[in-house]
């Protein structure tokens, strides 16, 4: 269980990102797949005006995720377990072979739209670093109302979470949190209060949609970031990805477990770092790489290596 392959959430998306993709056969299969699915030609969704848009950045994701996935195992390099925080999570099913990818590029158009629909504006996430999750909690029961509700969306790191709600709650929180002694709050290029109840009514729209598709037991371990345990059949999965725009992302737990299940190599998917970063706590003793800073051979080597340590 050695090699690991992580796959971003929105918030990392970039302008230009599927046109950065490298060069390969796969890439351009990955890309024609979901054009045809679509009816329109997705590299035209990645620059910066259209990446506003919450559908668009999903499909950036997911297509990315998949696409240099694709590369990696082309060359005969395959993950032993996969996981994906929020939308990540269906490259990370695709990638598995739990969920043919026509049906994520479907399901996801639909998620983005219904997530879009549901908060077209006045919503959003911010992160706050510094700050454990019982000090952080504490904030949120002195600011939240019925009116304008914040949530702990991500706990990401023991001291990197993530708030989501109301423009004016989360900016009213991070001003708390900067008071007592939070070290950063950014606000997120999200723009929908993700992995809350407030998502709830879409999430059980989606769950519909899912009931239309076959979704198989995976391949490779399938980690659950919203639960922090691996799903091992479809029908379990399938309601993973469906409501886990509506649950809290338990991101640090799901890495622990990565690494006490044997990770020991996590290659994290185009198109930033963001994850590798988060890594870092729990692979002290691993190694941690984002498919952004480093080669295709680099990455081969890397895990090369890990399969002969895991035969000796």
């Amino acid at each position: 269980m050695s090699v690991l392959f992580t796959f971003p959430g929105q918030g990392s998306q970039r302008a230009g990102m599927l046109h950065a993709l490298p060069g390969h056969t796969e890439v351009a299969r990955t890309l024609e797949e979901a054009s045809d699915t679509l009816g329109y030609d997705v590299q035209s969704i990645d620059d910066a005006a259209t990446l506003r848009s919450t559908v668009a950045v999903q499909l950036c994701l997911l297509i990315a995720g998949v696409a240099q996935a694709r590369v990696i195992q082309a060359h005969g390099h395959e993950p032993d377990t996969v996981s994906g925080l929020s939308i990540g999570a269906y490259p990370a099913a695709v990638t598995a072979g739990a969920l043919l990818y026509s049906d994520a590029v479907r399901l996801v158009a639909l998620r983005g739209q219904l997530m879009e629909r549901a908060y077209p504006g006045g919503y959003g996430m911010t992160a706050i670093v510094g700050m454990t999750q019982r000090a952080l909690e504490r904030l949120i029961a002195q600011v939240n109302s019925e009116a304008e509700p914040v949530f702990l969306a991500n706990i990401n790191t023991e001291t990197q979470m993530v708030v989501a709600g109301s423009d004016a709650a989360i900016h009213r929180l991070a001003a708390l949190a900067s008071e007592h002694g939070a070290q950063r709050c950014e606000r997120l290029d999200v723009a929908v209060p993700s992995h809350c109840a407030l998502l709830d009514t879409p999430a059980a729209s989606l769950a519909d949609a899912f009931a239309q598709v076959d979704v198989r037991a995976p391949r490779a371990a399938y980690l659950s970031s919203s639960v922090a345990r691996p799903l091992f059949d479809g029908a379990r999965i399938a309601a993973d990805l469906a409501g886990n725009m509506a649950q809290q992302v338990r991101w640090h737990d799901t890495m622990r477990l990565a690494w006490e299940r044997g990770a020991r190599l996590a290659i994290e998917m185009p198109p930033a770092n963001v994850l590798t970063r988060l890594a870092g706590a729990i692979f002290t003793e691993g190694v941690a790489v984002s498919c952004s800073e480093t080669s295709l051979p680099d990455l081969g080597t890397l895990v090369d290596r890990e399969r002969a340590r895991d035969e000796r």
